[in-house]
């Protein structure tokens, strides 16, 4: 019997005791730099002669670690492991597996620190962002834990005289899970352990960026006695291993989470049938975002300034559910821009490991990415904040950066920029608004300020966004209470943490019995 399910809550880092401890796991992670990552195929650790270094944002010539780079006949290996573990992995009960995923999350659960240090090192999260990163890794398996004992009771059918039926859901076989970078735990671990949980085996391929956090994973699942070949761990390239996974006719699903670009690609090529490939492949493409936070004219001015900082301008903007646009009604138009101005001006920018509420983007390709189109941006709109680098001697760190006066149609207000930039663009009204907030090809989250009540009602109905909220900041969705996922180019609205999750690696099979 598992404990009933509730969402971790936060720690408070304006605790001295608690701050300590985070300290003292800094200190510990900070004396493991340099571990090596292996493959983990069948159970077995491989090494390698190419490597992946990883290295810390905040200062690039600290290594974090590296991993040993898989090759693509590596693939051949791990697809076919993840298949030789497949039928005595789904034939365990239903409770057998999940009581394993739940011990998962509570282990993780134990090292919470540990596991959110290695993110400050590695992927440059401040402490409140990397622990609500281990936070939602252990909400996946706990939850998704209790999802696969609801998915394997009977499906209900209707009686028929003379005849027994019965339907049920079973797991569907081995699958490739590609997760991103700026969740480097709590997506990873979520894509993995949805399918598992449900009876599937995976070849999981980490982020290039962020391969020792999963690799910490890995450790994890041996250690709660995972059998061998239900996760196999392929760090490598994404062109060519990505590829290769994607390809393979013997891949019967694909679990993706990144930029709409790859998605594509991968959906594209998912879609073909290979020889020796005996079924469609289901792939879930689960990509970026535009996203708008639309503030009237009756609105909480100070609550939306908040808001819209903490959106735009955590984890340097690095989320797919950031706020990157502003819409605001003309009326208070120069009375929120000057709140947020002010709110973004006393951000301070920092090395993660001291905790500032900005850190360091996440690479220097990400970090000149971000600069050109801050570059590109200044002949679109007015640059009323930020826009620099930040020298601190190292890191790739850049001013919390604000545009003013965007058309809706500029490359500022369409192009997923995945960096600290905030697009503001002012409005008539609220059919002005709606039309705006509607217009891109993204749909993932949004977020309306107003004490209108029509005007909010409107906005469930009209605002074309999986994820939508109202009063509140738009990132942070919870597991199990705000299930994830957007619509349009945003993806397959898979809605991670959400109780249809699972049933996307099951399938149904009936029996008709004559008596």
């Amino acid at each position: 019997m598992l404990p009933p399910y509730h969402s971790l809550p936060y720690s408070d880092f304006t605790d001295g005791a608690v701050s300590a401890r985070y300290e003292q796991a800094l200190r510990a992670v900070r004396a493991s730099l340099g571990e090596r990552s292996p493959l983990v195929i069948a159970g077995e650790r491989v090494d390698t002669k190419p490597s992946i270094e990883s290295v810390n944002p905040s200062d690039p010539s600290m290594i974090v670690g590296t991993a040993a780079s898989a090759d693509t006949g590596h693939v051949d290996t791990a697809i076919d492991a993840a298949w030789q573990a497949f039928p005595g992995w789904a034939r365990r009960t239903a409770a057998e597996r999940a009581g394993l995923i739940h011990r998962v999350g509570d282990l993780i659960a134990e090292r919470s620190f540990d596991f959110a240090a290695w993110q400050t090192f590695e992927a440059g999260k401040n402490w409140a962002e990397a622990e609500a990163d281990v936070a939602e890794a252990i909400d996946f398996c706990r939850y998704y834990a209790h999802q696969a004992l609801q998915m394997a009771e009977p499906v209900p059918v209707h009686e028929y005289p003379g005849e027994e039926n019965r339907s049920w859901l079973q797991p569907i076989g081995a699958g490739a899970v590609i997760p991103p970078w700026n969740f480097p735990l709590a997506i990873l671990v979520g894509m993995t352990v949805g399918p598992v949980v449900g009876g599937n085996t995976v070849v999981l391929k980490p982020a290039s960026n962020t391969p020792l956090v999963g690799w910490g994973f890995m450790k994890v699942l041996e250690e709660a006695g995972l059998p061998s070949g239900v996760v196999n761990f392929l760090p490598g390239s994404g062109g060519s291993i990505g590829d290769a996974l994607v390809d393979h006719p013997k891949t019967r699903f694909v679990n993706f989470t990144g930029s709409k670009e790859v998605g594509l690609r991968i959906a594209e090529r998912s879609a073909r049938v290979v020889p020796g490939q005996t079924w469609l492949k289901r792939a879930y493409m689960e990509m970026g975002g535009k996203d708008a936070l639309v503030v009237d004219d009756t609105a909480d001015l100070d609550a939306a300034a908040d808001a819209v900082v903490q959106s735009a301008f955590g984890f340097q903007g690095q989320k797919c559910s950031a706020c990157s646009r502003l819409i605001v009604f003309e009326s208070v138009h120069d009375a929120l821009v000057d709140r947020v101005v002010e709110r973004a001006a006393h951000l301070r920018v920092g090395p993660a490991v001291e905790n500032h509420p900005m850190g360091p983007v996440i690479s220097q390709a990400q970090y000149r990415a971000i600069l050109d189109e801050i570059e590109s941006g200044k002949s679109e709109a007015t640059l009323v904040m930020g826009g620099k680098p930040i020298d601190l001697g190292g890191g790739y760190f850049i001013e919390p950066t604000v545009f003013d006066g965007v058309d809706p149609q500029a490359r500022l207000a369409q192009h997923e920029i995945f960096g600290p930039v905030l697009s503001v663009i002012a409005v008539a009204d609220f059919d002005h608004a709606m039309a705006v907030a509607n217009g891109t090809e993204f749909g993932l989250t949004g977020g309306v300020f107003s004490e209108d009540e029509q005007r909010l009602e409107r906005a469930q109905r009209e605002f074309h966004v999986g994820n939508l909220y109202l009063n509140r900041k738009i990132t942070g969705a919870l597991v199990g209470i705000q299930p994830f996922g957007g619509f349009n180019m945003s993806g397959s609205n898979a809605k991670a943490g959400g109780p249809d999750y699972l049933r996307l690696f099951l399938e149904m099979k009936t029996v008709a019995r004559r008596h």
